[in-house]
């Protein structure tokens, strides 16, 4: 899907409630006070018109981390794939490319986020941390004078002309291997920091940020599961995930956090 094509994307889901697969979610807007401040978090209450809950635990257990995610995809398929009936990999928080916070459940429960062979453990990780997953394609392939997505050398998403500039981000050193990789919305970094000071505040957790030296790599058993704070996938698994890397602004959402 071409960059520009995604706004009526989105708005199409809003409209209408539909994921890529045809489920149909009731969407309300509503919104919380950030504890300790004048602040409101607005977000959008998404649930399953047919009231299936099989895709995440309603057990609640402490929180001591926040790990961010990106999709890989667009918004109504990222929403049709962490709502799979049974399936039990979920996130409590999409952020939409359009800043928008879609709530598929309470973040005091839990589902399997983390994956297979991660740092910790997945069933410890996931249980222990909340989830936010920001709609974005990742990396991008060039072929010629255009970048493309990994689902298809033909799925152009943008030109590497000056005008779509604003869609992609060149890396001076391929991070896991990869150089170019779609950028963020304004909205949507907003959005995020707007959360995360919502969830920090709520259950406790410090604005910490792994150093920058331990950003970008995959933690240990020794510290990542004790650290408390906030982390990305990439510190719980060593390869297959891209998210978050160095194309994403660290230093505005550290700002942001901690204004």
């Amino acid at each position: 899907m071409k960059a520009t094509s995604i706004p009526n994307h989105e708005s199409n889901f809003f409209k209408y409630g539909k994921d890529s697969a045809g489920k149909e979610f009731i969407l309300k807007e509503m919104s919380v006070p950030v504890k300790g401040t004048n602040e409101v978090m607005k977000y959008v209450n998404c649930r399953p018109k047919n009231g299936d809950k099989s895709f995440y635990y309603e057990e609640k257990n402490t929180k001591t981390q926040i790990v961010l995610h990106f999709t890989a995809g667009y918004l109504k398929g990222d929403v049709a794939a962490l709502s799979k009936h049974s399936y039990h990999v979920s996130v409590p928080f999409i952020i939409a490319r359009n800043g928008k916070i879609l709530n598929m459940w309470s973040s005091a429960f839990w589902s399997y986020h983390l994956g297979s062979g991660s740092v910790g453990g997945n069933t410890n990780g996931s249980k222990r941390t909340i989830a936010i997953e920001i709609s974005n394609i990742g990396f991008l392939k060039k072929i010629g004078n255009n970048l493309v997505t990994v689902y298809n050398d033909n799925d152009d998403y943008c030109s590497l002309n000056e005008a779509d500039k604003k869609y992609y981000e060149k890396l001076d050193t391929p991070f896991r291997g990869e150089e170019y990789y779609a950028t963020f919305t304004d909205n949507q970094y907003k959005s995020l920091i707007t959360l995360l000071r919502y969830l920090t505040a709520e259950y406790n957790i410090p604005r910490t940020f792994l150093s920058e030296d331990k950003r970008y790599i995959t933690g240990t058993p020794d510290d990542l599961p004790n650290f408390k704070g906030i982390t990305s996938h990439i510190n719980y698994r060593p390869t297959g995930k891209w998210d978050l890397g160095p194309a994403f602004d660290w230093n505005r959402v550290m700002e942001g956090l901690n204004k």
